[in-house]
Order: structure tokens, then sequence, then C-alpha cells
């Protein structure tokens, strides 16, 4: 019952230039969730090219993000003696925190050209970004990447480009999190709509994404080779505040809306 996991990564190659399946899959998150984010938009009266804007605002905060935060604090050896190397993206190494960071900053942008609320925005933003998180994991998957730990149980596959050993489809456990995630924000934002309660949806991302990574960390191999034998790993360090940021984001939704900024 065992899968034997050896998917090609490269979509299309034309000459020396190839597309590989990872930067269709991230792009194509995006542009997925920019279409959403229409959706929300017009259905709370705010203008639809505003989410046309926005989507170039997050990918690159998200590129730029993830890819600092990856040199930072999985590989910082290496790239703190090749500075250069960190300019080299398409080698791989993103990490989501980061991701995160960038997309907020790249929202805080936006908003001072595009006059719309901050806290507002990254509410309405929450709902596409854990789409995007499916996405990006699934991507992972099918790249052979971020793989579990070995595993005896039945439902372990054997990534061939990594060894013969079953092993747990960490990727898959956070895309199936991921997307339950982004149901969970659907239906809340289907209920209440515009009355959503600041910093609700937020905050259930916050928790409900980064407590997924912080539980799906326990059967992944080590992403940082100086976190080998630590019983917290660097993913699970990085979550942990986002995880308490997005607590108290719903403790202050749950204040009376005259309480809240």
């Amino acid at each position: 019952m065992l899968i034997h996991w050896n998917f090609d990564p490269i979509a299309l190659q034309i000459g020396q230039v190839s597309l590989r399946w990872y930067g269709l899959l991230f792009v194509g998150g995006f542009f997925v969730g920019q279409r959403i984010l229409a959706r929300m938009f017009r259905r709370e009266g705010v203008p639809e090219q505003h989410a046309d804007a926005l989507l170039m605002y997050a990918l690159i905060g998200a590129v730029l993000g993830a890819r600092i935060v990856h040199c930072l604090f999985y590989e910082p050896a290496y790239y703190l003696a090749n500075p250069l190397a960190i300019l080299r993206i398409w080698e791989g190494g993103l990490a989501s925190h980061g991701g995160v960071i960038g997309v907020v900053v790249g929202m805080w942008l936006a908003c001072r050209k595009l006059q719309l609320p901050f806290a507002w925005l990254l509410d309405r933003m929450a709902i596409p970004s854990a789409l995007v998180a499916v996405f990006i994991r699934t991507a992972n998957f099918l790249n052979s990447e971020i793989v579990g730990n070995p595993t005896g149980g039945q439902w372990g596959v054997v990534f061939e480009a990594i060894d013969a050993l079953p092993r747990h489809p960490a990727q898959l456990y956070e895309a199936f999190g991921y997307l339950l995630t982004f149901l969970v924000l659907r239906a809340i934002y289907a209920r209440t709509g515009a009355d959503t309660p600041r910093g609700l949806l937020l905050g259930w991302m916050l928790v409900l994404i980064f407590g997924v990574r912080i539980l799906v960390e326990f059967v992944k191999t080590p992403q940082a080779a100086y976190e080998a034998g630590q019983l917290i790993s660097v993913g699970q360090w990085l979550s942990l505040p986002f995880v308490l940021f997005g607590i108290v984001l719903l403790v202050r939704a749950r204040r009376p809306a005259s309480g809240q900024a």
C-alpha cells in the first residue's frame, strides 16, 4: 500500500529554460487568491481593481520575506559567508514565516497608496492566504521536499529522490490542515461579511495555520542543520509568536464593538 513517489518537478523545458511545477503552483495560488479577494471587495463595495494592485504587492512581499527569513534562520552560516547567494532565489529556500511577514509589509505599503484600512485588509487577506499555503505545500510534495520522518505506517510515502524509506507525507498533512483553515475562514466570512469583527479572520488564520505547522513539525525532518537533536525545531520556535499574536487578536475581536480600534 506504500506510495512510491518520483514526480518530475519540471513542467516544461525549452532549451536551457525550465518551468517548474513549484513556480506554477506558487504564482497560481496568488492569482486564485486575487480572484477570491476581488469577490470579497465586490461584496463590500470596494473597487475590484484594488485586488489587482494588491496581487503584485503580496507576491513580491511574500518572495522577499520568505527568502530573507530562510537565509537568516535556516542556513545562516552559508548565506552570511556567501551573501550574494541570497539573490539566487531560483535555487530554492523560502520560509513561510517570512512570507507572511513580507505580505504584511506589502499590504501596509499598498494601503498607503490605495487608501484602504490596514487592519481591515489583513482580515480579508487571511482567507486567500490560507489557500495559497495549500498550493505551496502541494508544490513541496511534488518536489519531494520538506519530507517527513520515516514511518512504519501504511500511509507512508517513499520519496525516491530522497531515499528508499517510507516517510510521513508531512507536506500533505500541512496542506490538509491549511485547506480546513481556508474552509473555516470562508464559513466565518460567509456568515458575517462586512460585519466580521476586526481581527477575527486574521486571528483564526494565524492560530490555525501556525498551530498546524507546530504539530506537523514533530514528524518532519529537520530543516536547519543546527537543529538536529533539539526538542523544538526552528519552524516551531518561529510559529509560536504567530500563534500567540493570533490569540490576542481573537480575544480583542470578542470584545464589544465599542472597544475595538
